[in-house]
Parts: structure tokens; sequence; C-alpha cells
């Protein structure tokens, strides 16, 4: 992929106050001002249960 897809709401606490938060540890994650907490989204993929 070579954008990222982005969430529209934080998953803890609703606001849609984010942006990209990029750290030492994580690559790639999001950061919402309203909760001060940081998260990431990872997409597992597209197909049929086995």
């Amino acid at each position: 992929m070579s954008e990222r897809a982005a969430p529209y709401y934080c998953p803890y606490c609703g606001e849609e106050d984010l942006e990209p938060y990029v750290s030492e540890e994580e690559a790639y994650g999001w950061y919402c001002r309203s909760c001060a907490r940081a998260f990431r989204v990872k997409f597992l993929g597209i197909g049929v249960r086995s």
C-alpha cells in the first residue's frame, strides 16, 4: 500500500481530532488530541474464512 488508510474517529473516545503519529518503536500510528492516546490501525486482509 502506498497510502495509509485514515481512521475517522478515535476508538477510545470517539472524537475526530486525530493526527498522524510516528514514534521510534512504531512506524505508523494515529494520535488523538482529545484523549491523548496513540493507536495503530492494522489491515488484516480480504478473503473467505477457511
